[in-house]
Formats: C-alpha cells, sequence, structure tokens
C-alpha cells in the first residue's frame, strides 16, 4: 500500500469515529435485563446497526486508500469519543485513573496522526 493519510481520508476516519460512537451509545441505550429478544425489538437497536452498516461501509473506503498501520490506530479516537459520550450522556464517572487512560491513547493516536501526515 503506497496511500497516506489525507486530508479528506482523516475527515472519513472522524466520521467513523463518530458513527462507531454513535452506534454504542445506541446499544448502550437499548440495553436492557429482559430478554434479547425484547432488545431487539427496540428501535435504538436497529439505529444502532444502522450506524454499524455505515460505518462498515465508510471504514471499507478509508482501508482503500490509507495504510492500516495508520488508519487502526486513529480509530482508538472512538475509545475517547465513547468514554466522552457515556460521562456526557449517561452521567457515568470517569475517575482519575480512566482518565489518565484516555489520555494516554489520545497521545498516542497524536503520534500516529503526525507520522501518517
Amino acid at each position: 500500500m503506497t496511500g497516506s493519510l489525507t486530508l479528506p481520508m482523516l475527515g472519513l476516519i472522524l466520521f467513523c469515529v463518530l458513527v462507531e460512537t454513535a452506534r454504542e451509545v445506541c446499544f448502550k441505550q437499548a440495553a436492557s435485563d429482559r430478554p434479547v429478544v425484547a432488545t431487539l425489538a427496540k428501535p435504538l437497536t436497529w439505529l444502532g446497526i444502522a450506524f454499524w452498516a455505515i460505518e462498515l461501509l465508510a471504514w471499507t473506503v478509508v482501508l482503500a486508500s490509507v495504510p492500516l498501520t495508520i488508519a487502526f490506530p486513529l480509530m482508538a479516537l472512538s475509545y475517547v469519543a465513547t468514554v466522552v459520550a457515556g460521562a456526557v450522556i449517561f452521567r457515568e464517572n470517569i475517575n482519575l485513573r480512566h482518565a489518565t487512560g484516555v489520555f494516554l491513547v489520545t497521545a498516542g493516536v497524536a503520534c500516529v496522526g503526525a507520522t501518517g501526515l
């Protein structure tokens, strides 16, 4: 693969990160302690599945143009976005150790991103 990370591809990767985060939020919101069949009947479950399909298509486009060694580590931003979404939407607590881990993931992504530009 001779491709590199261009600004449009970086934008598409960030789109994938946002769609993945939205998917996880939908699945979390739809999740319950009731049987799986009840969860499958919820519209948010199906919205999450739709986000999954959208991400699959966008991610395939990314992988056709960007080396996996650059694209995949940048997708780690989804960990950061999902933690932030959990804190904002579901009022989940983030302790110091958790915040430190998120910071380290972000720092690693920055290093990979700077390498690919």
